[in-house]
């Protein structure tokens, strides 16, 4: 199950690389919650559908350095590149912990850190 929850997770981040965010969400369970530890927490599809309508102006430009998938978990370590409302890129590095219910997404736990450096990216995932 471990490697089959990395295949799910690698091509919802493809497609959200590609700007198909609707991919990621198929994978997701209807009551799936986003956390952003020390921002805000989502609930449900819609809540994330809209998130992800607000926050990814433009597709985002990222790299999975490492993927980690225990049972029901998967762990993503990466960079992200995000342009802002007027258009300036802002660079974090994120350590995404994801929740599998079945063969959803249930949970995501995501620790994310703005950082002044633009890392290498290559929208893999």
């Amino acid at each position: 199950m471990s490697a089959h929850n990395k295949a799910i997770l690698t091509e919802g981040n493809a497609a959200i690389a590609a700007g198909d965010n609707e991919v990621l969400l198929s994978f997701c369970t209807d009551d799936t919650e986003w956390t952003f530890v020390g921002d805000q927490t989502l609930v449900g599809k819609d809540a994330v559908r809209q998130y992800m309508a607000l926050t990814y102006i433009e597709p985002p430009q990222f790299t999975v350095t490492t993927l980690i998938a225990e049972g029901d978990f998967v762990t993503a370590l990466g960079n992200i590149t995000l342009k802002d409302d007027t258009g300036t890129p802002k660079h974090h590095s994120y350590c995404d912990v994801w929740r599998f219910r079945g063969e959803k997404i249930a949970e995501l736990r995501a620790f994310v850190i703005e950082t002044s450096v633009e890392h290498a990216s290559n929208n893999a995932a």
